[in-house]
């Protein structure tokens, strides 16, 4: 019988589907609405309303974004995502299988939500190299990490519950790969129902949009043809630059060329650490001997400057680690490119660059001028500025951010800074493919519990310069997903403290068992798949296993088909964003709404659960 404390749960429950299948509200402000009626109606205390927010899964999946922030900064995911290019082509079919595959491979051996972790920025890096919408991939990635799961007795915990209840009963241990045989099917019947429920993903919303603050690096620096203009010499033994400053040296003015950077060797002896100092050049900055200086203009004033001074002219393919992008020389995660437009009656009209004062008073150095249709590109310093000039600057991106904060006579198109958050730290992808190594050991061997080891990956990656600073850090963390997984924790609670799990899950069962063993299997797998969507699924196989136990037994049957319809059930929950940490860490980065998880997962896991009533007892026969 339902009390008062049950029918305002469910009632907050049903209220709070409805707004998230409309949209109209963000979820995570959906969620603390949820969880504040329960609070204020007294079905859960403060603390236990409270209680998400220091829940181990939650602190693990704050600590996955910023390990995912590291693997994006470094680099490391569009080193990943390239092999994977070039295994799978850009056919979005055998990306969404080899993504399923690889993700699932992974996931019977590490939890789920570790998986996804590991995985979310190589595929958003997979999806973007392929001209496909992240969203196309993404979800299947978190489906992939659950179906994977069921191919270990470790890879998801309604696993290791079962297994519990099994021996608790007497029935002998499971091995490793007792759920193989299940997990097999899922996997395929996963793979097989995404290959056609895929068409209910976002489409190519944002793949090839076009971009309205500004172009990128890449896309500047082939717009001026840098590729045409940059050189690099190599400072020698005995050369007469040694040990003088640019500024006594007047390179501009005697050979029409910029110094637009200088790469100094620091160390050789780990090379997992960095050993290339760049730094952009200056007025006081001293030649050393073996710099590498990058310089822009014609090559026949290169040529002329390398022989003058006795330096190294490098051709164009030999680097001084390996072949990079022509934008790499300009833009870096510290060293940026901007287009700056002179605002309407500024001050600059008419002046010479070289009277402009964005090399003295800002730091940057003028690369080219866009002016109509023409590019120039040399002896710039000479040039008068004219209004409707678009002038490239080049520099560290805070200097370019100054510029774009403190001058009213340019305009700086773009964001800086959101530019150099997207230039990785290429010599730092090591590092992130050691800590992620190493986070993937600590989860597979449980030498410390998951959680302190997602949080010393996390710090790791911090400390090691990964992530590039702390406030980096807390930007890679998608608060509305950590909120909303948060706030709906206590909501399971409020479930099972009032009964409504317990009534809801033995009412269904004693009604379907006098038809027959199928239709109790149909039962117990059809509870667990709809109370899965509500409360945890380690929760659900705790308090639905006992049950199914209790039911074979007096029916007569095996208990081994109804405590694995228990996990599968428990563990198969693709239809809303809250059900499971998976589904929440690629909300946003897939631009899921509720209605996709309804459209794609739904009818995902009604498949399942008809597959596993007719594969069940074919593997695990009822007597």
């Amino acid at each position: 019988m339902l009390n008062g404390s049950m029918w305002i749960t469910l009632a907050t429950l049903v209220v709070a589907s409805a707004l998230f299948i409309s949209g109209k509200l963000r979820s995570d402000l959906v969620a603390i609405g949820a969880l504040l009626v329960l609070m204020l109606m007294d079905i859960l205390t403060p603390a236990e309303a409270l209680a998400g927010f220091s829940n181990s899964v939650v602190i693990m999946m704050v600590g996955l974004f910023v390990v995912g922030g590291g693997i994006f900064q470094t680099g490391l995911a569009k080193l990943a995502s390239g092999k994977l290019l070039q295994l799978a082509g850009k056919n979005e079919t055998k990306l969404l299988i080899m993504v399923m595959l690889v993700t699932a491979a992974i996931g019977a051996f590490v939890s789920n939500t570790g998986t996804v972790a590991v995985m979310l920025p190589i595929v958003v890096n997979l999806a973007l190299s392929a001209d496909t919408t992240p969203g196309r991939l993404l979800m299947p990635l978190a489906f992939a990490s659950s179906l994977g799961g069921m191919l270990t007795s470790i890879g998801t915990p309604p696993n290791l519950v079962i297994q519990d209840a099994l021996q608790s009963g007497g029935y002998g241990k499971l091995s490793f790969f007792s759920f193989a045989p299940t997990g097999l099917v899922c996997l395929t019947t996963g793979v097989l129902a995404m290959l056609v429920l895929r068409r209910f993903l976002p489409k190519e919303e944002g793949a090839g949009k076009t971009r309205r603050n500004g172009r990128s690096p890449m896309e500047l620096a082939r717009k001026y043809r840098f590729a045409q203009n940059l050189f690099r010499v190599q400072v020698r033994s005995g050369s007469p630059l040694l040990r003088r400053t640019l500024l006594e040296l007047e390179i501009p003015s005697r050979f029409e060329l910029t110094i637009i950077e200088i790469r100094r060797k620091i160390s050789a002896k780990n090379q997992l650490f960095k050993t290339i100092n760049q730094e952009i050049a200056g007025p006081g900055t001293v030649i050393e001997e073996d710099d590498i200086l990058y310089v822009h203009g014609s090559y026949e004033h290169a040529e002329e400057f390398a022989e003058q001074y006795g330096l190294a002219l490098l051709d164009n393919q030999a680097l001084e680690e390996k072949p990079s992008p022509e934008a790499e020389h300009y833009a870096t995660s510290d060293i940026g490119i901007a287009e700056v437009m002179l605002a309407p009656g500024s001050r600059l009209i008419g002046r010479m660059v070289k009277d402009s004062g964005f090399r003295e008073k800002y730091r940057l150095n003028v690369l080219g001028i866009q002016r109509k249709e023409n590019y120039l590109l040399h002896n710039l310093k000479e040039e008068k500025m004219r209004f409707g000039d678009a002038l490239l600057v080049q520099g560290t991106w805070q200097d370019i951010s100054l510029l774009a904060s403190s001058d009213p006579e340019v305009v700086v198109v773009g964001q800086p800074l959101e530019e150099s958050r997207k230039m990785t730290m290429d010599n730092k992808a090591p590092i992130a493919a050691g800590i992620l190594l190493l986070l993937i050991l600590l989860l597979v061997t449980e030498l410390i519990p998951p959680v302190a080891a997602v949080m010393v990956s996390a710090v790791l990656m911090v400390a090691l310069g990964c992530v590039r600073n702390m406030e980096e850090a807390y930007r890679t963390i998608n608060w509305e997903s950590i909120v909303l997984i948060a706030a709906m924790i206590p909501m399971s609670t409020a479930i099972e403290k009032t009964g409504a799990a317990e009534l809801l899950s033995r009412g269904l069962v004693d009604s379907l068992g006098t038809f027959g063993p199928f239709a109790l299997l149909a039962g117990i797998y059809a509870t667990t798949s709809v109370l899965t969507m509500f409360i945890s699924n380690t929760a659900c196989a705790v308090l639905l296993a006992p049950i199914a136990l209790s039911a074979a037994v007096q029916f007569g049957a095996s208990p081994y088909p109804y405590l694995f319809a228990v996990a599968i059930g428990a563990s198969m929950c693709f239809a809303s964003p809250f059900s499971t940490p998976p589904n929440a860490l690629v909300m946003s980065a897939g631009r899921y709404k509720f209605s996709h998880y309804l459209k794609v997962g739904l009818p995902l896991q009604i498949v399942m659960g008809i597959v596993m009533v007719v594969v069940l007892p074919l593997i695990y026969p009822f007597h």
